[in-house]
Formats: structure tokens, C-alpha cells, sequence
């Protein structure tokens, strides 16, 4: 058993935010810690209204050499690409 604490993925929900951003990572041996060490390491100036922390291991990501095989269907649906739609004056810089 290695004696090496698990390491963690910290995702921080800023005070104007929607959506919580990876913020960087950290070893503690339970979400717990891992959550109050976040806290301290990445939240040192009140920035923070919410903490995620997943551990590593635990998330399954794509490789970027898999990018065209996982992305190229995408490219058949030009649809789905914001040149189709009219956007009215008003509505301004979106």
C-alpha cells in the first residue's frame, strides 16, 4: 500500500461565477481535508462561494491524440454552429 495520500482535483465557484473552474490539485488522505486544504491553498482571498474536489482517480478524460475520431463527427453537423442564427441589434456583443 503506498503511503502517498490520494490526489485530488480542486473545481472553485467564484463569487459571480455559474460554474465551478479547476483551479489546480492537491494530496490529503479524505475529501474532507481535501476540501479545508483547497479552501486554504486556493481561496486565501475570500474568492470562493463554493468547493469541489475530486479525486484523480476517479475521472475519466480523453486523450488528446483521440481528437479527431472523438470530435469528427461534430464537424458533419454545421447546424449547430452559430452562423445559422440571426442575432438582433439589441441584443448587443453576446
Amino acid at each position: 500500500m503506498s503511503s502517498e495520500w490520494p490526489l485530488w482535483e480542486v473545481f472553485i465557484r467564484g463569487q459571480h461565477g455559474l460554474a465551478h473552474r479547476h483551479v489546480g490539485s492537491l494530496h490529503a488522505p479524505d475529501a474532507e481535508m481535501a476540501i479545508n486544504n483547497a479552501r486554504d491553498v486556493y481561496t486565501r482571498r475570500n474568492e470562493g462561494v463554493s468547493i469541489w474536489v475530486v479525486k484523480a482517480g476517479d475521472i475519466a478524460a480523453s486523450a488528446p491524440g483521440d481528437k479527431e475520431p472523438l470530435f469528427e463527427p461534430s464537424n458533419t453537423k454545421v447546424y449547430r454552429h452559430p452562423t445559422f442564427f440571426d442575432i438582433p441589434d439589441e441584443v448587443g456583443h453576446m
